[in-house]
């Protein structure tokens, strides 16, 4: 039984857990925890229970269960000790409701070699367990210190065999956000840490395996807003809340704190399934629990509904998915390849895409009227005709962007639309004479930057930004359509800038990786970015002007970036950069994506994504050296990028081996 019904979430962050203790009995334990009385979708269980013994030591495995010593004892039976067999649930219930628990006694790290030795072995048999039984996933104990590499080796032994189920690696979320935390403490629950150190020392000795995710330990305390921002980034699947994490309310029911509920809330935005965990401690009204523990019919109930009621209605309370969002949640961290409008013509699908951006044309529409009105006064608008050149013009949304701009204005206008693509041009045609622009409007089959225009324009618009400004050559397009234009001329957009920031981008580091080869590392994508934290504010890149009438003109460019953590952030790693532009159409008019002033409900660009073939760790407050270029030949733009501070990264793409923009 789902949280609750937020319109248009078909996430699993809808689904919520609940952790238990070893039942020999499954089928029992499920239909407690998954009855409409207790409403769970899924139990977080142990799958074994290894009878132990304790000598002033750390526990042992029963020898009886050592397979080490299976030859030297006759009563070994070869049977492991786990909850029935696989028959004692479906297939589908075992992968749908049941997520497997390893052992928390498992130290693979111990100095106790016995104890190293049976904690690899019961590991080992308890994954081979939950692999038989389909299960999706299993939750891996927390690493009991921070030097780790021996049971990052044998999670690294077993990954590879795995067909689909993931594991979960479970990671207190706590940081220690005083300067003690410099100090080294090699236990863990010895001192201050920060916890995401542990989870990346983990994740680079596996070789950010994409089967490799994360289960968060959420405490009663936080760290600060910034420190759990870097877990946005990370492959996290799953956040387990402690019934000792929630407060008291005014009428004795379980609530949390407002940086709890915030932290919830993300985390249903960005797919993450709950797990409730611990025992009740609460002791609720008794009118709310009606027959004592039962509830009015008699049914049992269950000693978590309570928690659950609550993380339900934090759920329910959040805003339906805006229509945008819903549109583009098919396309959230998928990589694409940025689009080549030079050398290839964009299919009608594309173009009905970015026609039904209503913003970004209402905002042309609205620079054009500022451009109307600023070239022609009032009193000579019923004498004077406004020559006006789309270049690049589709299938004519700019066209009407323009004549709608004409009209509200009171302005004559004179409209050549260039457009090089023939499939396109076939829709203009049709779209004038459906219109009946035939008197206004001159369709021109050709590539602007080799048109000969019949008179000079006053007013050149274009829509030829991609999503870093600059990466769909508008420099050069609008290069070879400047002649055209009157020296007083106005050009929409008049300036765009690019920006970028670092992120961790766990998903697109690992999609990029699985394709195993240079050319993709060197390659920028477009991406709906939202499994990402931003480590630092956006820094401008290039920017470019128009009309640009400068003698040494070029359209190459170079920038130094230096970004600076914040100190409460902690480290982090950064698997790329994340760019994005910024447009001044005319005026006070602009259109970007730039998060910090982007315009809004507007879709026809995703940000674009430089990845690093070696993600850069970066300690807390330090700073990031980065280097960018745009590079131009003779047939072709591309971009070259490194780090080169903390550490220095290799030059990518050099000379444009693996990417470029055709001219």
């Amino acid at each position: 039984m789902v949280l609750g019904e937020r319109f248009g979430d078909k996430s699993d962050s809808r689904f919520c857990g609940v952790e238990t203790e070893f039942q020999e009995d499954m089928p029992q334990l499920l239909s407690f925890n998954l009855s409409s009385s207790a409403a769970f979708d899924f139990v977080l269980a142990p799958l074994m229970k290894w009878k132990t013994e304790y000598d002033g030591s750390p526990y042992m495995m029963d020898p009886t269960y050592r397979s080490s010593l299976m030859d030297n004892n006759s009563n070994w039976s070869g049977v492991l000790p786990v909850a029935g067999s696989d028959l004692v649930l479906s297939p589908a219930q075992w992968s749908t409701h049941v997520v497997g628990k390893l052992s928390s006694w498992i130290d693979l790290d111990s100095e106790d070699e016995i104890l190293r030795l049976d904690s690899e072995i019961a590991l080992k048999q308890e994954v081979a367990w939950a692999s038989h039984l389909s299960l999706q996933a299993c939750l891996l104990p927390t690493p009991r210190r921070a030097s780790c590499a021996n049971y990052a080796r044998c999670v690294n032994q077993i990954l590879p065999g795995l067909s689909n189920m993931q594991l979960w690696l479970r990671i207190p979320l706590e940081k220690t956000d005083d300067d003690a935390m410099d100090e080294t403490h090699d236990d863990l629950n010895g001192g201050q840490m920060d916890s995401w150190e542990l989870w990346n020392t983990f994740r680079l000795l596996c070789g950010h395996h994409s089967q490799l995710f994360i289960a968060l330990d959420v405490l009663s305390s936080l760290p600060s807003a910034n420190s759990l921002g870097r877990w946005c980034g990370e492959p996290v699947r799953a956040a387990i809340i402690h019934t000792n994490s929630f407060l008291t309310n005014g009428r004795g029911y379980p609530c949390l704190s407002k940086r709890h509920q915030k932290l919830l809330t993300a985390f249903f935005d960005h797919s993450i399934q709950m797990v409730l965990s611990g025992k009740p401690v609460h002791s609720l009204p008794k009118e709310s629990t009606g027959l004592g523990s039962n509830d009015a019919d008699g049914v049992q109930r269950h000693p978590l509904r309570s928690y659950l009621d609550y993380v339900g209605y934090l759920y329910q309370r959040m805003d339906p998915l805006p229509e945008q969002e819903r549109f583009e949640l098919g396309y959230r961290d998928f990589l694409q390849s940025p689009l080549q409008p030079l050398m290839d013509n964009l299919e009608a699908q594309t173009y009905e895409t970015f026609e039904k951006d209503t913003m970004k044309y209402l905002q042309y529409q609205r620079a054009v009227c500022k451009a109307l009105i600023d070239r022609v006064p009032d009193e000579k608008a019923s004498n004077v005709t406004t020559v006006l050149m789309v270049v690049g013009a589709g299938r004519g949304p700019l066209v009407r962007a323009s004549l709608q701009a004409a009209e509200e204005t009171g302005r004559k206008m004179k409209v050549y639309a260039v457009e090089k693509n023939p499939n396109a041009v076939v829709t203009l045609h049709s779209l004038v004479k459906l219109e009946g622009w035939e008197n206004i409007v001159s369709i021109v089959s050709c590539d602007m930057r080799h048109w000969d225009a019949p008179e000079k324009a006053d007013i050149l618009v274009s829509e030829l930004l991609g999503s870093f400004g600059d990466n769909e050559l508008s420099p050069e397009c609008l290069d070879g359509a400047q002649r055209f234009l009157k020296q007083d001329g106005i050009s929409i957009p008049s300036s765009y800038t690019s920006f970028l920031q670092p992120v961790t981008a766990s998903k697109l580091y690992n999609d990029v990786k699985s394709h195993n080869d240079l050319t993709h590392f060197e390659t920028a994508y477009v991406v709906k970015l939202h499994n990402i934290a931003r480590l630092a504010p956006c820094k401008p890149v290039f920017t470019f002007t128009h009309p640009d009438y400068s003698t040494k003109k070029s359209n190459q460019r170079y920038k130094k970036l230096q970004f600076k953590t914040l100190s409460d952030t902690g480290s982090a790693l950064v698997h790329g950069f994340a760019g994005y532009f910024d447009a001044t159409l005319y005026k006070d008019v602009h259109l970007g994506i730039e998060p910090s002033s982007a315009t809004p409900n507007m879709f026809s660009w995703f940000a674009i994504f430089f990845p690093l073939r070696t993600p850069v760790y970066l300690q807390a407050g330090s700073t990031l050296d980065v280097h960018f270029w745009r590079c131009c030949g003779a047939t072709k733009v591309w971009y070259e990028w490194c780090v080169e501070s903390p550490t220095p990264s290799h030059i990518h793409n050099p000379n444009g081996r693996s990417y470029w923009v055709g001219l």
